[in-house]
């Protein structure tokens, strides 16, 4: 977008560093470093140290800066409205570093309100709420994950998830929980051993609410202070990227929650939020709803995303609860919502919102990637905004997540009537670029973990889950897996306590995580089950038909790399099983979900297998093997043939 000849970025005669270009930019929602010009700065005036402080409150009556340093005392530190728009700017010498602040706002109607800063860099760990004047100091030493970064090509690379709720993965032996240094030191090592290329975060922008695992959302611009100050979050970042492990953010800009002390009637009016309660609530969560045709909301929520992946280096957002942002009707009855200026259901500023930030995200931070939880068949979620889509790089497949944990969920002697459940994401694999999630969502409220959700005995259940995590891993579509499936534990998350590390003192689990470890270096190794995720032809289903031996068998594909993938569902073996292979040669097992060292049965009895010219299936050559009992078998051909 082509930019007027602006006046200059500061104003030497009205005292103020707020430039008439910053403002027309903000008032137009298109300031991509806002958290630059609003917020507290700790800098130097006349040759006096201090900060400055910049708010933006156009329906105030009055505003003043109160804190720690004057003893919360409005009178003090009134500041100066500088633009039409409602910005609000003052300089305060004297004070700097680690000072608590807030907002005292007087509104149109002479009421007084106490509010922190929405662009706070740092705040108080709840339930204390104001906020902190904060200047990093973190060198990074990551030049060289940051240099290779935007040659990355997103959509051919592996991507493996390891998504994390901080305040729960680990705790120290009090209880209490674990700072940013130890968690990024163990975290690291973790990740590593089992082969995943990035972590997700759960929120760590600040909330007040422990309950609600971040996504009630305080402070867009600080990381939560449970963990430590917001280097200790760099420092988190810069660890993961010096040992190749990306960094994604779970990012909410779909709500905010009612607390007064923060977004809530900012200014005494609705500000932040729509003012018409059938926009500006949202009926499920019981809170508010950013006005997406605001610009300087839209610009707020812009410099939220663009901070994190600038400031933090963070490689990526998965932007939660994209559904409720894009339709006027989400979770209201008829009467409860208003129909756009079309007559239709559809947000239409929400709509423009997500096009010009996932825009704004290739444009200034290359090589960052955008993930949509968007559930429903909205079309175009990842498709690029240049061709009518949304924008985002990739889309949540959460009909694959609900079909593939129907069907696992099911006893065996009824898969054989379901087996459409794990075939018909096949139906629409390419109509978006898609992202299978096995997710916090599906192990709380009730569902409980993903081992209580397969049928039968503990050795079955087991291998049950040996099984889906390997349908999920050699199929189409990058990964995502939620922390604590590793443990395989019974019983779903608990938020207020660290994971039960103690339960791979147990055989069963010990075996699995050795299971986990080789899936996640077989996924790694094979170009085959990633390089070809956009292209059909990287992968084919061999059988599909066999319902009532609930048997499937599909090949992967990359020019010479070839995986042909058999699940047998079942826990009766199939002794001489005849399957199809594209091409002649010696095939071997590089991976037995019933392998003995993974807690299975060990039955399957041949590591590599000769084809025969014996057609089947479609294909001109056929092997002959064992199917172990509820066992997923990988092959991969011999080079050398």
């Amino acid at each position: 977008m082509s930019r007027p000849s602006a006046p200059s970025r500061s104003s030497a005669a009205s005292g103020t560093e707020l430039g008439d270009l910053d403002l027309y930019l903000f008032a137009e929602g298109t300031h991509r470093r806002l958290w630059d010009v609003l917020g507290a700065h700790v800098s130097t005036r006349d040759g006096r140290e201090g900060v400055r402080f910049a708010v933006w409150a156009p329906n105030a009556r009055r505003v003043s800066v109160v804190g720690d340093f004057c003893d919360w005392d409005g009178r003090r530190h009134p500041m100066r409205r500088v633009s039409p728009s409602g910005v609000f700017e003052i300089f305060v010498p004297g004070i700097g570093e680690g000072a608590l602040y807030k907002y005292e706002i007087e509104t149109a109607h002479g009421e007084l309100r106490l509010k922190t800063d929405p662009f706070a860099f740092s705040m108080q760990h709840p339930p204390e709420t104001a906020s902190r004047v904060f200047r990093s100091h973190h060198v990074w030493k990551d030049d060289a994950w940051l240099a290779k970064r935007p040659g990355r090509g997103l959509h051919i690379e592996p991507l493996s998830i390891y998504e994390v709720h901080l305040g729960s993965w680990q705790r120290d032996i009090d209880g209490s929980w674990l700072d940013y240094d130890r968690l990024g030191e163990r975290l690291v090592d973790h990740c590593t051993r089992f082969g995943f290329t990035h972590l997700e975060l759960l929120p760590v922008t600040e909330y007040p609410f422990d309950g609600s695992w971040g996504y009630q959302v305080s402070g867009y611009f600080a990381p939560t202070a449970r963990f430590g100050d917001p280097d200790g979050l760099r420092r988190f970042v810069d660890r993961c990227h010096q040992a190749g492990l990306g960094v994604i953010l779970d990012w909410v800009p779909a709500h905010f929650p009612r607390d007064d002390f923060s977004l809530r009637r900012f200014d005494g009016e609705p500000l932040f939020e729509y003012a018409d309660p059938r926009m500006g609530e949202h009926p499920d969560w019981g809170t508010l709803v950013f006005d997406f045709g605001r610009n300087e909301v839209r610009n707020f929520l812009m410099a939220s995303a663009l901070f994190w992946l600038q400031e933090y280096h963070i490689d990526g957002l998965r932007v939660d609860a994209v559904a409720s942002m894009l339709y006027r009707d989400y979770s209201r009855e008829e009467g409860e919502w208003i129909p756009n200026l079309r007559g239709g259901r559809e947000n239409l500023e929400a709509v423009s919102f997500l096009k010009a930030l996932n825009a704004a995200v290739k444009e200034e931070c290359p090589g960052c990637v955008t993930i949509a939880e968007e559930s429903t068949a909205w079309p175009g979620v990842s498709r690029p905004v240049d061709w009518d889509g949304l924008g985002f790089d990739f889309k949540w497949n959460l009909g694959w997540m609900h079909d593939t944990l129907a069907y696992f969920s099911r006893e065996p002697v009824h898969r054989r009537f379901h087996q459409d459940e794990l075939t018909f994401a096949s139906l629409y694999e390419h109509t978006e670029h898609f992202l299978m999630p096995l997710s916090h969502d599906e192990v709380v409220h009730g569902k409980g973990s993903l081992l209580d959700r397969m049928p039968g005995d503990d050795w079955q259940r087991f291998a049950n889950l040996r099984c889906l995590l390997t349908y999920q891993f050699t199929r189409p579509g990058k990964k995502l897996l939620f922390m604590g499936t590793e443990l395989a534990p019974d019983g779903e998350w608990d938020a207020t306590r660290g994971l039960d590390w103690q339960l791979w003192e147990q055989p069963l689990r010990a075996g699995f995580a050795r299971f986990l470890e080789r899936l996640g270096e077989l996924y790694q190794t094979h170009p085959c089950l990633w390089r070809s995720d956009p292209s059909p032809e990287g992968f084919r289903w061999i059988d599909c038909e066999n319902r009532e031996q609930s048997v499937l068998a599909y090949l992967r594909t990359f020019y010479d790399d070839q995986l042909v993938v058999l699940l047998n569902l079942t826990p009766v073996p199939r002794q001489h099983y005849r399957v199809g292979v594209p091409r002649p040669g010696t095939w071997c097992v590089r991976l037995s979900t019933d392998d003995g060292n993974f807690g299975g049965s060990g039955h399957h009895r041949e590591d590599c297998v000769r084809s025969g010219w014996e057609p089947a299936h479609g294909e001109p050559q056929s092997v002959n093997l064992t199917l172990p009992p509820l066992s997923a078998l990988v092959l991969e051909r011999l080079p050398d043939d």
